[in-house]
């Protein structure tokens, strides 16, 4: 079992998206398939972005076992009041400022659901948010 944590800072956008390109290049060298290092990269950055622009302090933990790698976000933010409307395509909440920089598109949670196997998001408001995604991982892939 292979298990790696990173702390996310809230609005920290000069070290955001950091703790994703480490994600990717350990994958990258244990030779894990580009399409699924690829798939991971894209649901790591977008759960890490949306901590940075909409939550509060968090963590990314990167977790691989033999059949599964599993990616786990949370933050101590203020949560998401309309799951539901979260999920749709173009769907925001992000400030002017995240927007001016090119963020807050509203495709990072939709992005995180087509690129993972599971996809299971939990948030209240004033509680948080945690967004677990699971890749099923092949036979014959390189294990740790």
């Amino acid at each position: 079992r292979l298990s790696k944590s990173y702390s996310i800072k809230a609005r920290d956008f000069l070290h955001a998206g950091e703790a994703s390109i480490q994600i990717q290049g350990l994958l990258k060298s244990m030779h894990l398939d580009p399409a699924l290092i690829r798939r991971i990269a894209v649901c790591s950055y977008e759960g890490e972005m949306n901590a940075v622009i909409h939550g509060g302090d968090g963590t990314l933990e990167m977790t691989m076992e033999d059949d599964h790698l599993t990616l786990e976000i949370s933050d101590d933010g203020p949560g998401i009041e309309d799951i539901a409307r979260a999920m749709l395509p173009g769907y925001s909440t992000a400030s002017e400022d995240a927007r001016e920089m090119g963020f807050g598109a509203g495709m990072g949670l939709p992005n995180m659901q087509r690129n993972a196997d599971e996809f299971l998001i939990e948030s209240e408001p004033g509680r948080g948010t945690r967004a677990r995604m699971r890749f099923h991982l092949a036979p014959g892939t390189p294990r740790p």
